[in-house]
């Protein structure tokens, strides 16, 4: 490994770190005491029906959506072994985890979507 790739490898690993903090954050939240509607809104934070890259699952998705291009430059074969499940795993985020959310949110607080 070239030290330009340690150094870079360090970096995800300290941002993951951060991101993991973050979320753990956003998990001990959604354990506290707290209503319907406001878990909706939390809810709201993760996936934007109006804007779907806005929310967290919309950036996982945009990560995944570049790791996979970056595959596709450098798949040995250009045959979508690397890429394909990545573009996949991006569009999951957003379709399914995003639309789970978004069923969820609704079920919580119907008016909010309406909420100025």
């Amino acid at each position: 490994m070239t030290p330009a790739a340690r150094t870079r490898l360090k970096r995800v690993r300290a941002s993951a770190g951060i991101v993991k903090l973050a979320l753990q954050q956003i998990e001990d939240e959604l354990a506290g005491d707290i209503d319907a509607q406001e878990l909706a809104e939390i809810l709201r934070e993760l996936h934007r029906e109006a804007d779907p890259q806005e929310g967290l699952f919309g950036a996982l998705a945009q990560l995944l959506t570049v790791a996979a291009r970056t595959a596709e430059r450098i798949e040995p074969d250009h045959d979508g072994d690397a890429s394909c499940p990545l573009h996949e795993a991006a569009a999951l985020v957003t379709e399914d985890a995003g639309l789970q959310a978004y069923y969820a949110t609704r079920a919580l607080d119907p008016q909010g979507e309406r909420a100025p």
